[in-house]
């Protein structure tokens, strides 16, 4: 593990803590902490092992704050969050073999297209609608589904499970947030498990940004309790543009090879 000054912990620190704020409401906080880790001299996979470690205290937080006031049934859900740290083991276990380049070239375009549907389509607000799947498919299908897309790259998995829920679950936007929330910290224990496992986490690096990550995601799920969709749903575009952004100017992206810029 590497030595750090204390400015770039405290950095780390305040990063993980807008990271907890934001993700609560929209997702994307490693949108915030992994480039500050990398930043900080953590090589990827150190830095993405770190990032499970301390983004756990923040879904944690958020989840345990919606189910205390009602947003989501954590027993009833419990099936549905094992599926989803399930997929998000077996994801990073297979990291190595998924095709890499392909998720990084199509991962900016399925955001803008979220990023869309949300801005777009119109009655989007925390009243639940008709849904198009039934629960018992829903359970089946798409938590270990994105579960697994999360332990083998992770960036807007919360935007996938926001999706789904609003989209296939017919859920309002409040209900969806909390129970990505929930998927989400299911998805990140299965893939920190693997990352402990291979010995890649700085634990005391990861535990006090995890404090701060906790403090933030709660303040976060806070404002979207008492605001709901009126703070969710831009929140979300944006934070779901700024990733697409983000990872369309990386030079490495395929994408940007592709289309020979």
């Amino acid at each position: 593990m590497i030595d750090l000054t204390l400015q770039t912990v405290l950095i780390l620190i305040a990063a993980a803590f807008a990271a907890g704020f934001v993700d609560s409401i929209a997702g994307g906080g490693g949108l915030i902490t992994i480039p500050a880790l990398l930043l900080a001299g953590f090589s990827p996979v150190a830095a993405l092992g770190t990032n499970k470690l301390q983004g756990m205290f923040g879904s944690g937080s958020a989840t345990i704050h919606y189910a205390a006031n009602g947003q989501v049934d954590l027993r009833r859900q419990l099936p549905s969050a094992l599926l989803a740290l399930v997929g998000g083991a077996v994801g990073a276990l297979l990291a190595t073999v998924v095709p890499g380049d392909f998720l990084r070239a199509l991962l900016p375009l399925l955001l803008i297209a979220i990023a869309l549907y949300f801005a777009l389509k119109p009655n989007m607000d925390d009243v639940d609608r008709a849904e198009r799947l039934s629960p018992f498919l829903f359970g089946l299908i798409i938590p270990p589904l994105v579960g697994f897309y999360d332990g083998v790259f992770g960036p807007g998995a919360g935007s996938f499970y926001m999706l789904a829920f609003v989209t296939l679950a017919g859920y309002g936007v409040l209900k969806a947030t909390a129970h990505t929330k929930l998927l989400n910290f299911a998805s990140n224990i299965g893939g920190f498990i693997v990352f402990a496992a291979v010995g890649v986490i700085d634990w005391k690096i990861g535990l006090m940004m995890g404090v701060a990550q906790f403090i933030g995601a709660r303040v976060g799920a806070s404002l979207a309790i008492r605001i709901g969709a009126k703070l969710i749903k831009p929140l979300l575009v944006v934070v779901c543009l700024a990733l697409a952004v983000k990872l369309l100017a990386d030079p490495a992206n395929p994408l940007r090879q592709l289309i020979g810029v």
